[in-house]
C-alpha cells in the first residue's frame, strides 16, 4: 500500500536574523509531518551577520527540506495555481515584510510566494518578529487579521522595558498554530503574557 504524501508547506524566512536559529528549530520540528518547500527573502539568503553566515543558513535549510530554497521572485511566483502549496508559513516575518503584505507590495521571493499562495485561497500563517509591532506596524497586524486565510502564531513582548514596541512569536507554538489554521481557526490567545 502506498503511503499518503505529506502535505506541502512553504516555509518562508525573512531577515529577522536574531530569530533564525529559532526558525530553523521549527523547520527541523516540522520535517516529519510536512513536505517542506523553503523560501528565503533576498536578505535572509544573502546577508552575513553576527548571527550567522547566509551560506550556512541556506545549506541547513536545504539539508532539512531536501531541496534548495527558492530565492528569486520568478521561482516564488509558481506557488499560485500552477504549483500550489497546502499551507504557507512565514517564520520569522519581519515588520518590513508584514507591512508589504498588508499593502500588497510584491518585491521579494517571500512576498511573491504569499501573493501567489493567497491567490488560490490557501492558508497563510505568520510568525511575527518585529521591533515596531506595537507602533508603526500595529495597523498592519490589524489589517492582516481581518483578511481571509491569514493567521498569526501567538506572540508576546520579548523585552517590554528595553524594546517596548517589540513583539515576537512564540516559535514553540508554530506546530499548534498550524494545526489550528488547518481547522480554520486562530490559535488563542493571540497576545501572550
Amino acid at each position: 500500500m502506498d503511503k499518503m504524501p505529506k502535505p506541502r508547506l512553504g516555509f518562508a524566512l525573512t531577515g529577522s536574523f536574531c530569530n533564525h536559529r529559532a526558525a530553523l528549530d521549527v523547520l527541523h520540528a516540522l520535517a516529519g509531518d510536512w513536505d517542506l518547500v523553503p523560501i528565503l527573502s533576498f536578505h535572509a539568503a544573502g546577508t552575513d551577520t553576527r548571527f550567522g553566515r547566509a551560506a550556512d543558513l541556506c545549506a541547513e535549510v536545504e539539508s532539512v527540506a531536501g531541496r534548495p530554497p527558492v530565492t528569486t521572485i520568478a521561482e516564488a511566483e509558481r506557488f499560485g495555481p500552477s504549483d500550489p502549496l497546502d499551507a504557507l508559513l512565514v517564520c520569522p516575518c519581519t515588520g518590513n515584510t508584514l507591512a508589504k503584505l498588508a499593502q500588497g507590495i510584491t518585491d521579494t521571493p517571500v512576498t511573491m510566494a504569499v501573493k501567489a499562495h493567497l491567490r488560490t485561497d490557501r492558508p497563510l500563517l505568520i510568525a511575527l518578529a518585529s521591533n515596531d509591532a506595537m507602533s508603526a506596524n500595529l495597523g498592519n497586524i490589524g489589517t492582516l487579521l481581518n483578511r481571509k486565510n491569514i493567521w498569526f502564531v501567538p506572540m508576546r513582548q520579548d523585552d517590554p522595558r528595553g524594546k517596548p514596541h517589540s513583539l515576537v512569536a512564540d516559535f514553540t507554538r508554530v506546530p499548534e498554530a498550524l494545526a489550528a489554521m488547518t481547522e480554520g481557526r486562530q490559535l488563542l490567545p493571540l497576545f501572550l503574557a
